[in-house]
């Protein structure tokens, strides 16, 4: 029992290791952009915690739930920097990109810190890497819920993004509903291919896909 315990630390220590491989600000290997669909987070876990994102008159469909610094092997998180934290102001002027100005707040702290960028810089980079992917509009018109494969969004966004191909981006669900598209950027914001520990699609054949409300 004993030598189990043993071995059982030592694996969670090197996960730990490996997922948090670097955590000096700016030094990290390429970005990884997670859009999650709204309506989805929304009824998963957002109309529980009562999130200004699931309003009815939001209208909210992919949102950026961060721009995260990624290593080929692991990812930072949480690094110690010596900028100024944004402002509420800073947060709220960045809610109609993350959904919330909690949810800009949390990434800036979680994951911008990382990027060795101010908070400025980073959300302005953030937005411009959210405006240079197409969001199919195929998704936010329709009409009711549907049931799908996952791989039919990852579908959609490489057609409506000729570049894109399918090692750049991956689908992820949770609690059988489709849950973010995550697309692979250089730190100049180009396509890339996604590290073995990003690319793992979501392989459901049923996953649900809500209608904006």
């Amino acid at each position: 029992m004993l030598r189990l315990c043993l071995v059982l630390i030592c694996l969670a220590t090197s996960l730990s290791a490996q997922q948090r491989s670097n955590d000096t600000p700016g030094n990290f290997d390429y970005y990884v952009m997670a859009l999650s669909w709204s309506p989805n987070w929304c009824r998963y876990e957002g109309d529980a915690r009562g999130s200004p994102q699931c309003d009815t008159a939001a209208d909210f469909g992919w949102v950026l739930h961060g721009l995260w610094p990624q290593n080929e092997r692991g990812w930072p998180a949480n690094c110690r920097h010596a900028f100024r934290n944004p402002s509420s102001r800073d947060t709220a002027d960045m809610a109609d990109l993350f959904g919330s100005a909690g949810s800009a707040w949390h990434q800036w702290n979680k994951h911008g810190a990382c990027s060795g960028l101010s908070p400025d810089d980073y959300y302005a980079l953030a937005r411009e890497a959210y405006g240079r992917i197409i969001r199919p509009e195929v998704l936010r018109n329709l009409d009711r819920d549907v049931t799908l494969p996952a791989s039919l969004i990852e579908q959609a966004f490489m057609r409506d993004n000729v570049d894109l191909d399918a090692d750049e981006i991956t689908i992820t669900c949770q609690s059988g509903m489709i849950q973010e598209a995550r697309i692979c950027l250089t730190r100049d914001l180009e396509l890339r291919t996604c590290g073995a520990d990003v690319l793992r699609d979501c392989t459901l054949e049923d996953a649900l896909f809500q209608a904006i409300r």
